[in-house]
């Protein structure tokens, strides 16, 4: 029980100080929209494309949402040492760290649901599969934390954490089935888009919204699954090695 009320008040107070602040809701909520009618714009594309738009603009907002605070608040701790007694902590790693990324996968998640409830006023989304889509970006969620975290793990300052996040996330906008086909990428690029985690998500948010996806359901599934578990066991071991061991 005391583990419990240590990850609620970890939880809380991370939302309070980070989360819930007006740069960060804007960063995660704004820059997805405006890229996205950047995107129509040029295009050409009318009200009518707009479920195709939506799997991108639902994966922008969960992945720059997820990731933009938590890379950067975890590195600013580490800074300020705060990071190192929070460690000391009479609970497991574990679950210190759960609770750390837990506001932030809340975080994308809400991220997620801003421009659906957008779209649903603009346009009829009665042929998206509720069932599929609401898990798909609960993992979205956690990948992209899970990414965020390894990256704040990884290296020392705000600076480098906000460098090696777009690093990650920039590449991903393109790569990633987001806007158009990998089978259109060149055939060099093929195989960086398969070892991106957003590129099952976004093949799910495919087929979830436009029915559209390529893959397998339960592959994109089983492989997203395994983005995460692979980014927090290695985020757990940096942690371990530069800070416990």
């Amino acid at each position: 029980m005391k583990s419990w009320i240590a990850f609620w008040n970890i939880l809380t107070k991370d939302m309070r100080s980070y989360y819930l602040k007006p740069p960060n809701i804007s960063w995660g909520v704004l820059f997805p929209l405006v890229w996205i009618a950047m995107f129509s714009i040029r295009s050409g594309l009318g009200m009518e494309s707009l479920p195709d738009l939506l799997p991108g603009l639902v994966a922008l907002s969960i992945l720059f949402g997820a990731t933009s605070v938590l890379s950067v608040t975890v590195t600013f701790e580490k800074k300020g040492r705060s990071f190192e007694r929070l460690l000391l902590a009479p609970i497991s790693l574990e679950l210190l760290m759960l609770a750390k990324t837990a506001g932030a996968i809340l975080f994308g998640v809400v991220n997620a649901f801003v421009p659906i409830l957008i779209a649903s006023l603009l346009t009829d989304l009665s042929a998206v599969k509720w069932t599929i889509l609401t898990p798909v970006v609960f993992l979205i969620a956690v990948s992209s934390t899970f990414l965020g975290l390894f990256i704040a793990v990884s290296v020392k300052e705000v600076f480098e954490a906000q460098t090696f996040s777009n690093f990650f996330r920039f590449p991903m906008i393109f790569l990633c089935g987001l806007f158009f086909p990998i089978e259109h990428l060149p055939v060099w690029l093929r195989p960086v888009a398969y070892v991106l985690p957003l590129t099952y998500g976004a093949d799910v948010l495919h087929a979830s919204i436009r029915h559209a996806g390529r893959m397998p359901l339960t592959l994109d599934v089983g492989l997203l699954a395994a983005f995460c578990g692979i980014l927090f066991v290695a985020s757990l071991r940096n942690i371990r090695q530069k800070w416990i061991a």
